[in-house]
């Protein structure tokens, strides 16, 4: 996903001068490269100083520029904090600030690197726009929406690099603010899911279509905030059972969303949700050995279906 958002906000800069890029120690790569080649003077990399990089950011915005902060997603929003509430949504300018490498996928790096509650974070603050792209034509997608539609600050979530296309056969069209059903199933059970653990959702369904003979829906929620509960609550009724597979502590994330929504609505229909646990796991493994810790793997998550 990294890479094509590299690729998109490349291509959308060659006519658009308003697009630039800022990073905070991170070595461009791929069309990142060429963008700086191309278009330094809308390029900055302002080393370790992430809070210098929503500080400039604003600025820029300010002055009529669309800028993509762009670095590893702890150091993106967590350590700026401040900036990105004050200096962006206080304002609410049109700045995109990408978490690169969410979740645990920096398992050896340690809990520093550990991005476990950051769609908690960023949908707390007001004016905050919060999306998270399953494969990496939606991180195209929304990439596009943040460059040219978007009307104040986004926080956008990814992977790193690798992920496989998972939406050229979706049922529904990518909309930002809309779920968007990638696979419609019987009925029996509907998984809500976004972002990097789209992947699991699917082996998830396909090992249950091959244990049941029931196809599951798989449903890419990719818009955190503002959350399409109208879309949520539909899929909740149109099903005999939901799961939630999120790759993110248990609140304050879509669990907890849909959770009230059901709630709210009176839904009594069975409800089922697999986060990151609540605590800081400290252990030194692979990315997948650090999902089966927090009970976050296939598996476990089909034996408890």
């Amino acid at each position: 996903m990294r890479n094509k958002f590299a690729d998109a906000i490349y291509e959308i800069g060659k006519t658009n001068p308003r697009i630039c890029a800022l990073v905070a120690d991170i070595s461009p790569a791929g069309s990142m490269v060429r963008f700086r080649e191309e278009f330094p003077e809308r390029f900055v990399n302002c080393g370790v100083a992430e809070q210098a990089m929503i500080g400039i950011a604003a600025g820029m915005a300010l002055k009529g520029m669309r800028p993509f902060c762009y670095t590893i997603a702890t150091f993106s929003l967590y350590r700026p904090f401040e900036m990105v509430r004050d200096d962006l949504a206080y304002q609410n300018l049109p700045v995109t600030v990408i978490g690169m490498g969410a979740g645990v996928i920096y398992s050896t790096l340690g809990g520093t690197h550990h991005t476990m509650e950051d769609i908690a974070v960023a949908s707390a603050i007001p004016n905050m726009t919060v999306l998270a792209p399953c494969d990496p034509e939606e991180m195209r997608l929304a990439t596009t929406w943040c460059a040219t539609e978007s009307t104040g600050p986004v926080y956008m979530r990814l992977g790193k690099a690798g992920e496989p296309d998972l939406t050229s056969d979706a049922v529904d069209p990518f909309e930002v603010g809309k779920i968007r059903y990638l696979r419609r199933g019987d009925g029996d059970l509907c998984i809500l899911t976004y972002g990097i653990t789209t992947k699991m959702a699917f082996d998830v369904a396909d090992r249950i279509t091959a244990r049941t003979g029931k196809a599951p829906s798989v449903v890419s929620v990719h818009t955190i905030k503002p959350l399409d509960e109208a879309g949520i609550l539909a899929a909740l009724n149109a099903h005999d059972r939901t799961v939630v597979i999120e790759e993110h502590v248990p609140h304050g994330g879509l669990a907890s969303r849909v959770k009230e929504i059901a709630w709210d609505n009176g839904v009594t229909k069975g409800l089922r949700s697999f986060t990151l646990k609540d605590e800081f796991i400290h252990f030194y493994g692979s990315y997948d050995e650090l999902l089966v810790r927090h009970g976050l793997d296939v598996s476990q998550i089909c034996d408890s279906l």
